[in-house]
C-alpha cells in the first residue's frame, strides 16, 4: 500500500535578488516587477502557487523590494478611483493580485545565496514540506508541473526537484542531476547532484529548473552547510547531502519536464516570453500576431 504524507499548503518565493542581468531597469525597480505583458513576473508564480492548492505564500525580500509588498496589498485609493470611473473591469484586475493568497513577507538581509534565503522560511515552513518556486522561471499554466511534484512527494515523501533536458553546452548553466529511472516515466530518483558542472563532468543531461518540493529535513542540513561555488550556500549541496542519505529526509526525486518554461531572468527568453504569452492572449493574440508576421516577413 502506498504511504501517505502530509498535504503541503506553503509555497517559499526566494526574491532578493538584485537583477544585474536587467541593469539599469532594475536599479530601482526589482527585476520581479517586470512587466510580462500585463502582469508582473512575480504574479504568475504566485497565480502557479495557488493553482497547484499552495495558498499560503512566503516570499524571502530584501532592500528595495517594498514594491513586491505593495503588488499584492490593496490599493484603496486606485480602487476607490476605478469604482467612481465604473470601469469594473481594470477594479477586477488590481484586485486579483490582492486576493490570490495569504502572502507573508521575510528579508533575508545578507545576500547569502539560495540555500540560506530557503533557510530564512524555517521558521514560518516549521516541520511540514514545503515548495520553492524561483521567481525567474516561469512555467506554462497549461503544463502543471508543481501539481505533478506535489503529487510525487505527498505519494513517495522526501523531496522532489524539478527537471529539463539541456544540451551539453548549456549544462554548465545549471545544477545537474545524477538520476536512476522509475516505474513513472516522467519520474526519476535522484542519486548525486552537482552545481554547475563542466560538460565533460556532468553526470547527465537533466538540469535542475526553478521548482521544487522540500522535506523540513533540508534546513537542519543547510544551517551546516559551508559555503559553495561563488562563495554562498548553495541549496543544491544541501541536496546533494539528502540524495546521499534516504534516512535524513526521504528520498530524492525528479520529475522531468518537457513543457513550456520561460527564463525570465535572461533577457532574451524574456523577449521571448513576452511574445509568446501575447500570442496566446484572445483579446492581444489576432492583432499581435498579423503585426508580427508583418513585421518579420518585412525584416527578412
Amino acid at each position: 500500500m502506498t504511504q501517505s504524507h502530509p498535504r503541503i499548503s506553503k509555497a517559499v518565493i526566494p526574491a532578493a535578488g538584485l537583477g544585474t542581468r536587467f541593469l539599469p531597469a532594475t536599479k530601482a525597480t526589482p527585476k520581479e516587477m517586470l512587466p510580462v505583458v500585463d502582469k508582473p513576473a512575480i504574479q504568475y508564480v504566485v497565480e502557479e502557487a495557488v493553482t497547484a492548492g499552495l495558498s499560503d505564500v512566503l516570499m524571502i525580500t530584501g532592500r528595495n523590494k517594498r514594491p513586491l509588498e505593495d503588488h499584492f496589498d490593496r490599493n484603496y485609493e486606485l480602487e476607490s478611483a476605478l469604482t467612481r470611473k465604473g470601469d469594473a473591469e481594470r477594479l477586477k484586475k488590481v484586485q486579483e493580485s490582492s486576493d490570490l493568497a495569504t502572502m507573508h513577507y521575510v528579508r533575508q538581509g545578507d545576500p547569502r545565496g539560495l540555500g540560506h534565503a530557503v533557510l530564512c522560511a524555517a521558521p514560518h515552513v516549521g516541520d511540514q514540506p514545503f515548495a520553492v518556486l524561483l521567481g525567474d522561471d516561469l512555467i506554462d499554466p497549461r503544463d502543471p508541473l508543481l501539481a505533478r511534484m506535489v503529487e510525487i512527494q505527498e505519494r513517495e515523501g522526501g523531496s522532489v526537484i524539478a527537471l529539463m533536458e539541456v544540451t551539453p553546452e548549456q549544462i554548465h548553466q545549471y545544477g545537474c542531476a545524477a538520476v536512476e529511472p522509475t516505474a513513472d516515466g516522467d519520474v526519476v530518483r535522484i542519486t548525486g547532484l552537482v552545481e554547475k558542472p563542466e560538460a565533460a563532468e556532468a553526470p547527465s543531461n537533466l538540469a535542475i529548473i526553478g521548482r521544487y518540493v522540500l522535506d523540513p529535513a533540508v534546513f537542519g542540513i543547510l544551517r551546516r552547510t559551508e559555503p559553495g561555488r561563488g562563495g554562498e550556500i548553495q541549496l543544491t549541496d544541501a541536496l546533494q547531502l539528502l540524495a546521499e542519505d534516504e534516512k535524513v529526509g526521504g528520498p530524492v526525486h525528479g520529475v522531468v519536464f518537457k513543457g513550456r518554461r520561460y527564463d525570465t531572468g535572461d533577457r532574451s527568453d524574456y523577449l521571448r516570453a513576452i511574445v509568446r504569452l501575447a500570442c496566446e492572449r484572445e483579446d492581444l493574440g489576432p492583432d499581435f500576431r498579423t503585426w508580427l508576421r508583418s513585421y518579420v516577413t518585412e525584416e527578412m
